[in-house]
């Protein structure tokens, strides 16, 4: 008698299935709330496969995507976001839906160990980085008046921070093995793509350096004129 009234997960994960599409997308709810997001995308997934079609079904693909974001499901993330932009075009939520796959594209590109104990590898892959700066700048560009518009701003602005560091610590690797026309060309790289960069004047106090190691005196003289126009404390300026 005891074991008859008992029930087990499964039993209830399948009484739960046959009260239909709300019943599932409230428990969905639930488990997003207490932050289970992993049960969440289970549920979220067994809707949106049992229920493609139903009233609930956008909201349902939008939640799914948050949830393998929230537990660092890249792959599912963006190919979830990828099949919502290309089915959804016109979906008020679309732009919802373009925010996150930069911010999906961004967590990838972190390393959370090294961000818990501060190491900065500036040296690490940037091409998801690089995802995600075109995500956010497709985003301004095609949703302007979006309310996720000057978030997508700022997180472009530390992602031109990033991009400019990696250049920086590639050319610092050329520079220590006299590889100074390669170095050199990153530096000049950092110039005219990130001009905005805090990390400007590094840029060109690598190229002065590498140009006159190469001899190369008129490109030494022009960035050394604009380290000194602009960065007139640096002590490769005379």
């Amino acid at each position: 008698m005891l074991s008859a009234c008992s029930s087990s997960p499964e039993d209830k994960d399948i009484a739960l299935a046959n009260q239909g599409p709300n019943a599932l997308y409230d428990k969905a709810k639930q488990n997003m709330e207490t932050g289970n997001f992993n049960a969440a995308a289970q549920t979220l997934s067994a809707l949106d496969s049992r229920y493609p079609f139903g009233p609930l079904s956008h909201q349902v693909q939008l939640d799914l995507i948050y949830s393998y974001y929230k537990i660092r499901d890249t792959d599912q993330a963006l190919a979830n976001i990828d099949r919502f932009l290309r089915l959804n075009p016109n979906h008020s939520d679309v732009d919802y839906a373009q925010y996150m796959r930069g911010l999906v594209n961004m967590d990838a590109g972190r390393n959370v160990f090294q961000d818990f104990v501060g190491i900065d590898r500036a040296d690490r892959d940037p091409s998801k980085a690089r995802e995600a700066f075109d995500d956010f700048r497709r985003l301004i560009e095609k949703y302007p008046d979006s309310k996720y518009a000057a978030d997508a701003q700022k997180r472009m602005l530390f992602i031109k921070d990033r991009l400019a560091r990696y250049e920086l610590a590639i050319a610092s690797y050329y520079m220590k093995r006299q590889a100074y026309v390669a170095a050199a060309n990153r530096g000049k790289y950092v110039l005219e793509n990130y001009p905005d960069s805090p990390h400007l004047q590094q840029a060109l106090e690598i190229m002065v350096e590498c140009y006159e190691q190469l001899d190369l005196h008129e490109l030494k003289s022009n960035a050394l004129k604009t380290l000194r126009l602009n960065f007139p404390d640096s002590s490769y300026v005379s």
